[in-house]
């Protein structure tokens, strides 16, 4: 049914980089879920006003926010999917995860409301009406939620969108919630014993969780997280498979919003080969990155001395050496320069961007093990940080 919705109102559906298709499906989602809202909670608040339940008009409430949430993520599409400008270069995609923001801040603020409402039943309680209409309600209230959860997860995944990533996982806490207040019903179906009140806390603390869960959610893309592994090795992948592309180091990616990357790289050439034929395969790989995947990617061109026998076994000697220091380490532009009373080994160590050890630390304990090896060794070194993940591959060491 996901499937048919979405190729019913959605032209060239399957295009999921295309900015344009990406906010028609964040459209789509804010709509049906806008639909669906207005009819629970006018439903519920309606039920739980005649029959005097507490715990299920807190529920139509809850579905009342979730339009508002709906509204504000539509608009927050709507306005992500603007073009650049002259004040923001970089688009205006940032919006949605502004969008989703503020869908915690109103659930929070909710819950609040919903627990002081349901402990002045507590202290002040009010008998509730039995109806089977109430059943009916609820059950049906938990079938379109658990649909909406689904529909929002599936759209989520698709075009990578943490705000509709919220909107499902609290259409799921809400089922949770609808199942409660269902049972608290049929207890006093059977027992008479009034559970309204508390159930409306219970309720309302399930909301509270929700809100906490999305604004964490929501605030890693803001504060900067890190890349997802899988993401990284396409890119790694990519950049490898064209013919000439020795190795890749230094890759940095930026995030102006879901979908909307900008890639910074490293990447290691033959010295042998025509400059002019290793910059047009970096032209290359840079227009199909644009066209393929939307990355904006801009590329550095390292020359690599490939056929130098004496560098090659001092790289892999000094590899060994950061092997044995720490496996999480690595290097890159590796170079030696040859003196008459020592001979520099210079390049770049990479450390995980969590490493606990001081830099200095790390850089000492190199210098000193290169010396070990041989005193004319002299190691001078500076120091990266490894922005995109905490795996790094093992080094060469045959």
């Amino acid at each position: 049914m996901t499937d048919f919705i979405i190729s019913m109102f959605i032209k060239d559906y399957e295009n999921v980089n295309d900015p344009k298709v990406r906010e028609s499906y964040g459209k789509l989602g804010s709509m049906i879920g806008i639909i669906a809202n207005i009819f629970l909670s006018f439903s519920k608040i309606t039920i739980g006003i005649l029959f005097n339940s507490i715990s299920i008009t807190a529920d139509g409430v809850n579905n009342l926010s979730d339009i508002g949430s709906s509204v504000i993520t539509l608009v927050g599409f709507k306005i992500s999917g603007k073009p650049a400008d002259k004040k923001h270069p970089f688009g205006h995609a940032r919006l949605e995860y502004i969008a989703g923001f503020i869908v915690g801040i109103i659930i929070l603020l909710l819950s609040f409301e919903l627990i002081k409402a349901s402990v002045d039943k507590i202290i002040n309680p009010k008998t509730t009406v039995y109806s089977i209409v109430m059943i009916f309600v609820l059950i049906l209230s938990i079938i379109v939620k658990l649909w909406l959860s689904h529909f929002n997860n599936n759209i989520a995944n698709r075009i990578v969108s943490t705000t509709l990533k919220a909107a499902a996982m609290d259409s799921k806490n809400d089922v949770i919630a609808t199942i409660a207040i269902l049972i608290s019903v049929l207890i006093y179906k059977f027992t008479n014993f009034e559970v309204d009140g508390y159930m409306g806390i219970l309720v309302a603390l399930f909301i509270l969780k929700s809100g906490i869960s999305i604004l964490k959610e929501i605030m890693n893309p803001i504060l900067g997280e890190l890349p997802d592994d899988n993401f990284i090795r396409s890119i790694e992948n990519k950049i490898l498979s064209y013919n000439g592309i020795l190795n890749i180091h230094d890759l940095v990616v930026h995030n102006y919003g879901p979908s909307k990357y900008f890639v910074t790289v490293h990447v290691e050439v033959d010295a042998k080969e025509n400059i002019l034929k290793s910059h047009d395969i970096i032209d290359n790989i840079e227009r199909d990155f644009a066209k393929d995947l939307n990355i904006n990617l801009v590329i550095h061109l390292d020359p690599i001395v490939t056929d130098d026998n004496a560098s090659t076994k001092l790289k892999i000697m000094t590899e060994k050496i950061i092997y044995k220091i720490d496996k999480s380490l690595s290097i890159h532009d590796f170079r030696i320069v040859n003196g008459k009373t020592h001979i520099n080994l210079i390049f770049d160590v990479v450390l995980p961007v969590d490493y606990s050890l001081n830099s200095d630390e790390v850089v000492n304990k190199i210098k000193s093990s290169v010396k070990e090896e041989n005193d004319m060794y002299f190691a001078v070194i500076t120091v990266d940080r490894n922005y995109i993940s905490s795996y790094i591959n093992e080094p060469y060491l045959n």
